[in-house]
């Protein structure tokens, strides 16, 4: 115990271990207890029972009791009867299997001969195919020659004076004559030129005269338009002669560039038949070649099921039909927390260490004061003049009597306790209350 009380003991690491095993064994017992619930089922029931099992904790020495759970697992009576006669049949079919087994020395000590197989089929035999190359297409004409120069105009000579004196040389003498026959009657009949029945008849043989001119004229026209006519005809012929001609030389590169492109086609199809041709060669190649590995790997695939149907039956003999377990639930509990009692200890302890601590710095910083007044400053400390006392740590809170309840209090020591052990820091003052030196007290804490 010092001068400001003693400060906090330490925990006891020992101590504090055991507890928390204490502690961690129970919490684990009660979980443990929670976590296993009982289930009932339509084909069962989990049932859950406990047995008591010693433990000794070996720091501490201690014996507890742990609860060892057996979880037993029933089935209905329905699910059990079922399994009862499933066990029996398995039991049947065991022996039998058993005894088919001694059977398999034989089938499985012989390797199996394949000597027998067919032959597969050879790849380096098949061939690949070779294709022919298509030709390009041919060399087509694509112009005619010319027919020859379309006539485009024709030699017409429209003055018809030629036709009209042709034709009037023709009437003239006839004209002439009939004037002359005409003059000779006028005369006879006495009519002298000049008078009106002779310039009348005169004039009318004119309009004879000039019909026939006119008649002559327009003859001339037809006979112009004839000619023309002809020459048009014979452009017309000359033209569609030259078109015909044209057309026979375009029909004749049409039927050459037919004859062409036929030729060309025929030459192709005839590449294609050879091509699909090589395609089912090799087709055919390939099919015998499947068709050799097929019937091998037939072969080898009964030889194979041949040597496993024993060991089929046996393993089918051996499986039986199953029992349904029952389905349980899972349950869900809140398990319990461990207490960390090592935990808890620990913080307590550095608590109180941290209010001793704090205790103590306040009264060094209280009567740190005192000491710089050279040791000899004296308090009354007697007890008898005390009230309203608390212990804190070493020292006391107190108010002196007569002083009010709502005075500060004082921090300080009882000097009846101080001259137990310092009865030199001690002296009585003239009324015979002791009083307490604190600068010698505290100054290193020393005798004199």
């Amino acid at each position: 115990m010092g001068l400001y009380g003693s400060a906090p003991e330490s925990p006891d690491p020992k101590e504090t271990a055991s507890a928390q095993t204490a502690t961690n064994i129970g919490t684990a017992v009660a979980n443990n207890v929670m976590g296993n619930v009982n289930q009932v089922t339509p084909d069962g029931k989990l049932t859950y029972t406990y047995t008591t099992q010693k433990w000794t904790d070996p720091l501490s020495g201690k014996e507890y009791d742990l609860q060892v759970p057996t979880a037993t697992q029933t089935l209905s009576q329905q699910q059990q009867a079922i399994k009862n006669q499933t066990d029996a049949a398995e039991l049947n079919m065991a022996t039998l299997a058993k005894t088919q087994s001694g059977k398999l020395n034989d089938l499985l000590g012989s390797p199996i001969d394949i000597s027998g197989a067919p032959a597969g089929g050879k790849a380096s035999q098949v061939g690949l195919p070779q294709y022919q190359q298509f030709q390009g297409g041919p060399n087509l004409q694509t112009s005619v020659g010319n027919a020859g120069d379309i006539t485009r105009s024709y030699d017409v000579d429209f003055d018809t004076t030629k036709y009209e004196n042709a034709l009037m040389e023709r009437l003239n003498p006839q004209l002439e004559q009939d004037r002359a026959a005409l003059e000779t009657r006028l005369a006879n009949q006495g009519l002298q030129p000049g008078s009106e029945a002779y310039n009348r008849a005169i004039d009318q043989a004119s309009r004879q005269s000039n019909d026939a001119r006119i008649a002559a004229i327009l003859n001339a026209g037809q006979e112009q338009s004839r000619v023309a006519g002809l020459a048009r005809d014979q452009a017309t012929f000359q033209n569609a002669a030259q078109n015909q001609a044209f057309g026979q030389n375009v029909t004749s590169a049409g039927f050459s560039n037919d004859a062409n492109q036929q030729m060309f086609q025929n030459k192709n199809t005839a590449t294609a038949a050879n091509n699909a041709l090589a395609d089912q060669n090799f087709n055919a190649q390939q099919a015998k070649f499947n068709l050799q590995n097929q019937e091998r790997a037939q072969y080898l695939n009964e030889l194979y099921a041949k040597r496993s149907q024993p060991l089929n039956e046996i393993t089918a003999l051996m499986s039986g039909a199953q029992v349904n377990n029952p389905s349980f639930v899972p349950t869900q509990s809140n398990p319990m927390p461990t207490v960390d009692y090592a935990g808890l200890v620990q913080q307590d302890y550095a608590n109180k260490m941290g209010a001793y601590n704090t205790q103590q710095a306040n009264m060094q910083s209280m009567f740190g004061g005192l000491l710089g007044f050279g040791g000899q400053l004296a308090s009354l400390s007697d007890k008898r003049a005390k009230k309203d006392v608390k212990k804190v740590g070493g020292l006391y809170e107190y108010r002196y009597k007569g002083e009010g309840k709502n005075a500060p209090k004082r921090i300080g020591v009882m000097a009846q306790e101080v001259e137990k052990v310092r009865p030199d820091v001690v002296s009585r003052r003239p009324d015979g209350l002791r009083q307490v030196n604190y600068g010698a007290l505290f100054n290193a804490g020393k005798r004199k």
